[in-house]
């Protein structure tokens, strides 16, 4: 089992607006899933900063299985609300198989937003 890995990455709030553009098509939809578009969405409408950071922490927790030349499983990776309000991971499908083979078991996620960006960390002790 390997130990000790870090994800990071960084989505610009500019990303997040663009995706959300009258005609840009359903590329949130292939993203985010049905739980986490429901936790993205406020009374004002879309939560550009929680759905930068719920982008950037996808990307960090795939970080953690060191594949390449694979696509990221955006339905797999999902980023919901633990316990008080902290992200949480759950993998499903793809993403659990990648993990398995790289001996990810536990996955832990910070997630910081301030315009113009969010960041996310994921670490797998």
């Amino acid at each position: 089992m390997v130990t000790g890995r870090v994800g990071v990455d960084l989505v610009p709030f500019s990303r997040v607006r663009g995706l959300l553009k009258p005609g840009a098509g359903p590329a949130l939809d292939r993203m985010l899933s049905a739980d986490e578009l429901r936790l993205s969405r406020t009374s004002d409408g879309p939560d550009v900063p929680g759905i930068a950071g719920r982008l950037a922490a996808k990307e960090a927790v795939f970080k953690l299985f060191h594949v390449s030349g694979q696509t990221l499983p955006w339905q797999d990776i999902e980023i919901l609300r633990g316990a008080g309000g902290w992200p949480s991971v759950r993998l499903r499908g793809r993403a659990r198989e990648l993990a398995r083979q790289a001996g990810v078991d536990h996955i832990a996620v910070s997630i910081a937003h301030d315009e113009p960006c969010a960041v996310a960390v994921a670490y797998s002790p």
